[in-house]
């Protein structure tokens, strides 16, 4: 009998854990514990995205099974929500597949595209699919630096990646980029789109862009798609999902978009694994794409609002955090205090003295180390007990 398993064994220590578990056990004691680690929206999905669920379960034949890639009213829906927010045409029936969730997507993409002996190119931090996804596919992984001591640098980061490219034998099959990243809330425009693009046609190497969070942002400053930079789709695919935007993240619904190639791949091994989302969900997330957008624009403002309660009620208790321009989350750098400590030590410190759950940085990557990813997933009236908590630490 065989007593390990390669592909466990590839997979790291689960960094997170320890932090879950002692949560978890302050709970059971009784401890109000303020959870801002998990980026899990804890708004309500809107009322109308309900009532279209409700609506829809109840007709017959709904609870049979569905199709794999999506059915074709929400990949329409898909195709429309491109050209109306990024000016960019999506054919629905070769361009488009649904997933479950964004993370669903790119797992199953790294099965369909990479083999043992590939490499494959990931932002360091990082969301952990991004590296964990691949590696359980088999393929070696170039972790590229993506911030110094907390910024981020277009030039400095296009830079190192032409050099890990140029190094890397074999070539990389793919890269993987990430903006509004998760966990940095790191934010580019549509030049640092165009220098990846360039790049990867001259290198034929395929980008997997996440952009999970293009409609949390602040200041009036939508992120843009690399599916607007001209010949991209020749090249790149693109994830979105309705977790975020909707407040849907337990419904399991996300999109992959782009390059033909690559959605047949990822269509091809979802044929095989499943049949798709529940048919009224996939349903009530159409609904929620084709209907008003006043829910969204609200989502924005209520996450906008918490982010200035969190820098300006946390810096009052000696943890200045900068002010994310995009995202869910805030990356704060470790307080004089903790610096020497390092990430862990202070999320769990936090735990403990504060009652307040974040994630250590290190969990993203090694250069996560000396950082915080806090989620804005917690009230204003929380937000400020969990400031108010701090002063437990003696920042």
């Amino acid at each position: 009998m065989v007593n390990e398993f390669s592909r466990i064994k590839r997979l790291p220590p689960y960094i997170f854990s320890e932090i879950n578990k002692l949560k978890d056990k302050m709970r059971l004691e009784g401890k109000d514990v303020i959870n801002m680690g998990m980026g899990n929206p804890d708004l309500p999905t809107p009322k109308h995205i309900r009532d279209k669920l409700k609506e829809v379960v109840e007709k017959p034949g709904v609870g049979r099974y569905s199709v794999s890639r999506g059915i074709i009213g929400l990949r329409k829906a898909q195709s429309k929500y491109y050209e109306r927010r990024f000016g960019v045409k999506i054919n629905p029936e070769t361009e488009v597949a649904v997933t479950l969730g964004s993370k669903e997507g790119l797992a199953n993409l790294a099965q369909a595209i990479s083999s043992p002996g590939d490499f494959i190119i990931t932002p360091n931090p990082s969301y952990p699919i991004h590296p964990y996804g691949f590696i359980i596919a088999g393929a070696s992984l170039i972790h590229l630096k993506t911030i110094d001591n907390g910024i981020f640098d277009p030039e400095t980061y296009l830079r190192r990646l032409d050099r890990a490219i140029r190094s890397s034998v074999p070539k990389p099959v793919a890269l993987i980029v990430s903006f509004p990243s998760n966990p940095t809330a790191q934010v580019v425009d549509l030049n640092f789109y165009k220098e990846i693009i360039k790049l990867a046609l001259k290198y034929k190497v395929y980008v997997l862009s996440d952009l999970a969070y293009a409609e949390i942002y602040y200041d009036n400053n939508p992120p843009p798609s690399i599916l607007q930079i001209n010949r991209s789709k020749e090249i790149a695919v693109e994830f979105t999902s309705m977790s975020k935007t909707y407040s849907m993240a337990g419904w399991r619904i996300g999109y992959a978009v782009g390059n033909k190639k690559l959605i047949s791949a990822l269509t091809k091994i979802k044929s095989y694994l499943d049949y798709g989302a529940f048919t009224p969900i996939q349903v009530s997330a159409a609904a929620a794409l084709n209907g008003s957008q006043k829910c969204v624009s609200d989502v924005r403002k209520i996450y906008k609002s918490r982010r200035d309660v969190l820098v300006n009620s946390f810096g009052r208790s000696g943890w200045n955090i900068p002010s994310p321009s995009a995202s869910m989350f805030a990356w704060a750098p470790l307080p004089k205090k903790y610096q020497s400590k390092g990430s862990f030590k202070f999320a769990k410190d936090l735990l403990l003295k504060a009652n307040l759950a974040v994630s250590p940085g290190v969990a993203f990557g090694d250069y996560g180390e000396g950082f915080i990813r806090i989620a804005l997933v917690a009230n204003e009236q929380r937000i400020r007990q969990a400031a108010k908590n701090l002063r437990n630490l003696n920042l």
